[in-house]
């Protein structure tokens, strides 16, 4: 076996989706990088090491950084702080639209909105989350991603999501004069797939489309995972694997292996092909 096969056979789901998910920030220019949970966050400190080094990233507490921090316990590590980004000026990047969030919501629909508030009612809901915290003004304001460790009907519903948390595309969900001219949903990376918003409804609106299929994964698997009709990409391709510098800097990134945590048994990024319909 060759040294790149190895390598290949090696890969794990959780560094494919990394790397899938570093790829969100490609091209954003110098704005704040922000990925929450430890599958986004990595995503975004690959980027800056890559692809995209003109990112801002903080150290998660106050202070910006010129190279993003690893994960878990640090010991001699020092950050390379070049700044300083309290709250106060986070909000300023917020509302100024130079940042770009990939968050993990608890459900998601057609037009893209999210909910990581309750399941259910609204009034007895079967389970309540975090709230909908600031991520009404961040889905108006600034650009945002998302990320799905298990992508299936529960989190991609067939109606509306059960509460609004985050803002989509579904027009009569604003009243007439409403700007929305902000809202910008790039991606969402799952375990199956890499979806955008590069499609258009019927009624020219934004709606979701697969874009990359992991390896081993058919667009049919997909759609029986969603709750509603996905658009095909006309170049629909498989999903990048890593290549041996993103391995090195996902291991310098995560020395103790926390990626590993982030998806039930962490499987092989290589999966048995099931790629009918494809």
């Amino acid at each position: 076996m060759s040294e790149s096969t190895a390598i290949t056979h090696a890969v794990t789901l959780a560094e494919l989706m990394i790397v899938a998910a570093s790829e969100a920030w490609r091209d954003n220019g110098e704005l704040l990088a922000s990925g929450i949970t430890t599958i986004p966050r990595l995503g975004a400190s690959l980027a800056k090491l890559t692809h995209s080094p003109e990112l801002l990233m903080t150290d998660s507490e106050a202070y910006l950084v010129s190279e993003p921090v690893p994960l878990g316990p640090r010991g001699d590590y020092q950050p390379k702080i070049e700044g300083y980004l309290p709250f106060e000026r986070v909000f300023e990047c917020v509302w100024g639209g130079r940042r770009h969030a990939m968050i993990g919501p608890t459900q998601i629909d057609r037009w893209g909105q999210s909910n990581l508030s309750v399941v259910g009612d609204y009034a007895k809901p079967k389970a309540a989350m975090l709230g909908v915290r600031g991520l009404p003004g961040n889905s108006l304001c600034h650009i945002n991603s998302m990320f799905v460790p298990q992508h299936n009907t529960r989190v991609f519903v067939s109606g509306e999501v059960d509460m609004v948390s985050g803002v989509g595309y579904r027009r009569e969900r604003f009243s007439e004069g409403m700007n929305t001219a902000f809202i910008d949903l790039r991606r969402i990376v799952t375990d199956l797939c890499v979806l955008d918003f590069e499609a258009r409804a019927d009624d020219g609106s934004p709606a979701m489309r697969v874009r990359s299929l992991h390896p081993g994964v058919s667009f049919d698997q997909v759609q029986a995972a969603t709750g509603f009709p996905l658009q095909r990409a006309a170049d629909l391709g498989e999903t990048a694997l890593p290549d041996a510098q993103q391995l090195a800097l996902i291991a310098r990134l995560d020395p103790h292996n926390l990626r590993a945590a982030q998806l039930k048994n962490n499987p092989p990024a290589l999966r048995a092909s099931t790629q009918v319909g494809a």
